[in-house]
């Protein structure tokens, strides 16, 4: 198969389109021959060496966690009344190994593409849906009512989680720059304070928690805004000035595969209920080029062909 390859940390020219053996399913996986896959932040991290402490690459190495694409083989153990996957099945999840024609999944963590949804849109939905949701309902424990803080709820993973949030019936403020206030409200945040002002964060009451998508300077700031006993819920870890702030409960939280959660925000995509911008669809060939984008700030997500 095709895939592409890292053998060394580096920038975006680091990332070789290669041939490299087929996978093979395991007991309880299956092959999965992997139409589109979607740029997420943790691949170019990985790729430089940004989180090679968390998320040391093995070289030769294949990055990607999203997926959209066909069945193709079903492994050991599988058996496709049982499981309902059967091979030619439209599928789409949370992997590993993703940027290549082919990629091998646990059935268990397979999830069917709604009918009439685009394979490419299809691609972009898994990390940050599981990232937003799981952010809300396991970090921040939202509950109908509180009110809550998201930073960054314009990106991809904000987005997700402020659907999540509003779903639960939590008032959301929604931590954006200034120029993005008013779009952010348009999708439903109660309120929006601008995280690169330090006067509309001084001004920002109490509030029942944080989910935290940006960094840890904001996060330092915001921390001292939840009330006591209330939860600050992280994608990147804990804010430097935590053990300032004992009575507030700190989790850092990283997405795990759960299929039913990334149809329910694939269904809300397609319906219109929610806005996952799409950027552009570039091919193989130019991941290299897609990452370099993507770094710089794309529009919205950028998806791979394979």
């Amino acid at each position: 198969m095709k895939a592409v390859v890292l053998h060394e940390y580096g920038g975006p020219s680091k990332l070789k389109v290669e041939e490299m053996p087929d996978p093979k399913p395991g007991e309880g996986e299956v092959l999965v021959r992997v139409e589109a896959v979607s740029l997420n932040p943790v691949d170019w991290k990985m790729r430089s060496g940004a989180a090679k402490d968390h998320f040391p690459v093995q070289f030769p190495g294949i990055l990607g966690r999203d997926f959209a694409g066909v069945i193709r083989e079903l492994g050991p153990g599988v058996d496709s009344k049982k499981t309902g996957f059967s091979v030619g099945d439209l599928v789409f999840g949370l992997g590993n190994a993703t940027y290549a024609e082919l990629c091998v999944v646990k059935v268990s963590e397979l999830a069917h593409i709604p009918a009439e949804m685009e394979i490419a849109d299809a691609a972009t939905v898994p990390l940050v849906a599981l990232t937003g949701d799981q952010l809300i309902r396991r970090a921040t424990k939202v509950q109908a009512g509180q009110t809550i803080v998201i930073t960054g709820a314009l990106g991809s993973v904000g987005r997700c989680a402020m659907f999540a949030a509003l779903e639960m019936g939590a008032k959301v403020i929604a931590g954006v720059r200034k120029k993005q206030m008013h779009e952010a409200v348009a999708l439903g945040a109660t309120a929006a304070v601008d995280v690169e002002d330090d006067a509309s964060i001084a001004a920002l009451g109490t509030v029942d928690g944080v989910a935290d998508t940006l960094n840890h300077e904001i996060a330092t700031k915001l921390i001292a805004k939840v009330k006591p006993g209330g939860t600050f819920g992280s994608v990147l870890g804990p804010p430097s000035n935590a053990s300032l702030h004992p009575t507030v409960t700190v989790n850092a939280m990283m997405a795990v595969p759960d299929p039913q959660t990334v149809v329910h925000y694939a269904k809300a995509i397609h319906e219109g209920k929610l806005k996952l911008p799409l950027d552009r669809v570039m091919p193989m060939a130019d991941v290299a080029e897609a990452h370099a984008l993507a770094e710089k700030g794309a529009k919205g997500k950028i998806v791979i062909t394979m």
